[in-house]
């Protein structure tokens, strides 16, 4: 089979700037490697969240529950919530696997992906990983479910990254960045952060409490680095 075209992620705690250091590299990638495109492979909980809450009967619960999860990275002393919550954590599962897939298609096309966030195995419950693996349930269905989606994250983990770019923050920073996130998640993400390998993905780490020019040409200089060693010649202003 032909070699996929490359895969840059960005990943990084709430705050780190994500966002902006992945809409710089689709901008730069695409106007010196050729054809680029972003690829949002988080689940934007929050407006999935307002849209659950709205749902008649069902949705007030389940959103709380979903609060409540959002709040702390569950452990394995913690509890699955029941099967309503459940069955919604597996449908953002089941989001996430169509955005991959579309991903994916991106590639298999010879279009250079630029991934702001991805999918990991490492840490079950939050940042990314698998929300019904991270504790026990005793619920029969609710296990099926938790080996389904274990298995979605697998699968989407085994499709390595060719350059993780990996943004390290301080709370502080983040804090001020993101002031309507909880200090205790933020915190949470950022002690997870430097653990995340994405299975031995090539990984280059950036302190993004610098300054943003600063962040951003270091970011531009490893993907340029990387398509080169892969074989993509850089032009200065390539023809879409």
């Amino acid at each position: 089979m032909a070699r996929m075209a490359p895969l840059i992620a960005v990943i990084g705690c709430d705050g780190s700037g994500k966002s902006t250091v992945s809409s710089d590299l689709i901008a730069w990638v695409g106007q010196h490697y050729g054809r680029t495109s972003g690829s949002y492979l988080g689940l934007k909980s929050g407006a999935i969240g307002n849209w659950i809450k709205g749902l008649p009967l069902i949705g007030p619960p389940v959103e709380r529950a979903l609060q409540k999860r959002a709040t702390q990275a569950r452990s394995k002393s913690g509890k699955i919530a029941g099967l309503p919550t459940a069955l919604v954590l597996y449908g953002f599962s089941l989001l996430r696997e169509f955005r991959f897939k579309r991903m994916l298609a991106l590639r298999e096309n010879s279009v250079i992906v630029v991934a702001d966030r991805y999918p990991q195995v490492e840490v079950p419950g939050f940042y990314d990983g698998p929300g019904l693996s991270a504790a026990p349930s005793r619920s029969r269905l609710v296990r099926f479910l938790a080996e389904r989606e274990a298995a979605l994250y697998r699968w989407m983990a085994g499709f390595k990254p060719d350059l993780v770019i990996r943004l390290n923050v301080d709370l502080d920073t983040a804090r001020a960045r993101k002031p309507d996130h909880a200090d205790d998640l933020l915190a949470q993400k950022i002690a997870v952060t430097p653990k995340l390998t994405f299975g031995g993905a090539q990984l280059i780490e950036l302190d993004s409490s610098k300054p943003l020019d600063t962040v951003l040409e270091s970011a531009r200089q490893a993907v340029a680095a990387k398509l080169d060693e892969l074989g993509y010649a850089r032009d200065e202003d390539h023809a879409a």
